[in-house]
């Protein structure tokens, strides 16, 4: 399977065909047409560690504690399809793990920001001083 610059191999992904949920009539309770995908993304040597640590971390819930990504398709009524789709997702996964995160560029606030800044702060300020007591000098 292919996933952007990653070539990771056929038997990394464990498939197993289980019976859907849903409607779809007799069918349904006949035939295993749902996919449940397995890869093991911590012990995986086609990925790298930084990018299964990610992948890991981006797969939230679909991921097992031992790093296992558990992906169940079934989302059409053939399991051709529902294969296809959870490889698909798999390989949207693994891509979107690939990316870098662009570096951010400093900036300095603009004098706009900077005078809206101070003018709210002189605005709390007056709101907070109306709320001191009073001396009764009178």
């Amino acid at each position: 399977m292919k996933a952007g610059d990653l070539l990771i191999d056929e038997r990394e992904i464990v498939e197993t065909f289980v019976r859907a949920s849903g409607p779809g009539g007799q069918n349904v309770n006949k035939v295993a047409s749902a996919v449940e995908l397995r890869f093991d993304a911590r012990r995986s040597p086609s990925l790298p560690d930084t990018v299964a640590a990610k992948l890991i971390k981006l797969a939230g819930a679909r991921a097992t504690a031992e790093g296992v990504i558990v992906i169940f398709a079934q989302r059409f009524s053939s399991q051709p399809r529902n294969r296809e789709d959870a490889r698909a997702r798999l390989a949207a996964l693994i891509m979107k793990a690939q990316e870098r995160a662009k570096p951010r560029l400093a900036t300095r606030p603009t004098l706009a920001s900077r005078t809206r800044r101070r003018e709210e702060k002189t605005r709390r300020g007056a709101v907070k001083a109306l709320r001191r007591r009073t001396t009764a000098a009178d």
